[in-house]
């Protein structure tokens, strides 16, 4: 049973009060920020899910807030913390301390190193990690040394000195993922995509110019925008030293078949991919693929279907962080409530496709994407 609020005086609804006694009962976590309740034999007020011994029903009155639970002379639960952040709130902060030392530290700190920052045991400090982030602190950690790797291999002496520098303790364990940390050979990573060859063909559409880029394992960006000198010097400068292959008529026809699923959204394409991301941001964008057409989930939503419901943040940093539009529909993930939030191509293009999608009457054909 869900909790009922009303805008009646505390105390005076028999049917509100009876749940938000059964909320405190259960320790709701959910009704916190709903209502606090009060124990007169102790002069104090608790959130919901306060983990305190409970109070006799009949010494527990209820307050739709801090305010009026003070106003009736009442202080704060030192232990809930009512007046403060809640539980979820603290946990994601100890969270978010551990990215940032792993961030800032040089050399990378160890997943024991940042449990003890969080002041969690380890057990539950990778339990609650994973929870909130959708990868362990380990995953995290390694995603973060590839991050340096990448960020070094354009600034350091030689490919070697790189990986040092970013925390790997030998050559072998780097190279053995090279590929999948950063999409190619370290070596050409490192000369801007040297000796690579990129197709690409810019093409109109209702939505404006599009730019459709694929290496020889698959399409590797999809961008919008109004003008395509814009979209040709983002892929040049996401490559600068690549061969960049313009004007084939056989690459156009997929440019085509893009176009055509900008089109009729709801009509998939058998279209192979060449995308590198963190492996939270794979799952993302994996679980993007399953929204059907004409439908919409909300950022909250993804990460519950995910398993990790306190990740609603990373999953709309996943969602900005998609290379291509469109074949992994990103524009169908929305605020809570419907509103549109920020779209990499602009809101008024996922507006577009949104109402796209809704209106069409054509039969729904899940997209089919392989890589």
């Amino acid at each position: 049973m869900g909790v009922i609020m009303t805008t009646d005086m505390p105390g005076t609804n028999p049917v509100a009060d009876a749940d938000r006694w059964e909320a405190v009962v259960r320790r709701d976590a959910s009704a916190d920020g709903q209502f606090v309740y009060s124990v007169r034999t102790t002069g104090i007020y608790c959130r919901p899910s306060c983990p305190s011994r409970r109070a006799r029903r009949e010494n527990v009155q209820f307050h739709a807030g801090c305010s009026e639970a003070e106003a009736a002379g009442f202080r704060a639960c030192k232990r809930c913390r009512p007046d403060g952040l809640g539980l979820p709130e603290r946990q994601a902060e100890r969270i978010a301390r551990a990215c940032r030392l792993a961030h800032d530290s040089d050399p990378l700190p160890s997943p024991a190193a940042l449990a003890s920052a969080a002041g969690l045991s380890r057990y539950h400090f990778h339990r609650l990690f994973k929870d909130i982030t959708g990868v362990t602190p380990k995953g995290y950690l390694d995603a973060e040394r590839a991050r340096r790797v990448r960020c070094r291999l354009g600034q350091a002496g030689s490919v070697t000195e790189a990986i040092y520098d970013a925390g790997f303790q030998s050559n072998g364990p780097f190279y053995a993922s090279s590929t999948a940390l950063l999409g190619m050979q370290p070596t050409a990573f490192r000369a801007g995509g040297l000796n690579m060859s990129i197709h690409f063909a810019v093409g109109q559409c209702s939505l404006g110019a599009i730019l459709v880029a694929a290496t020889d394992k698959g399409v590797c960006a999809i961008m919008l925008d109004d003008d395509p000198e814009t979209l040709v010097r983002q892929l040049e400068d996401q490559f600068p030293r690549a061969h960049l292959i313009g004007a084939d008529a056989s690459f156009e026809k997929r440019v085509a078949e893009v176009v055509g699923m900008v089109e009729s959204p709801r009509l998939g394409i058998d279209l192979p991919l060449d995308l590198q991301g963190t492996a939270f941001q794979q799952r993302v964008w994996n679980a993007l693929r399953a929204v059907p057409a004409g439908q919409t989930v909300s950022y909250g939503d993804l990460a519950v279907r995910l398993g990790v419901p306190h990740a609603a943040r990373a999953v709309a940093n996943a969602c900005a962080a998609n290379p291509v539009a469109v074949a992994i529909p990103c524009h169908r993930v929305v605020r809570r409530g419907g509103a549109l939030s920020g779209y990499r191509w602009g809101v008024e293009r996922k507006r577009a496709l949104l109402e796209r999608e809704q209106s069409t009457d054509e039969a729904h054909t899940p997209n089919r994407v392989r890589r």
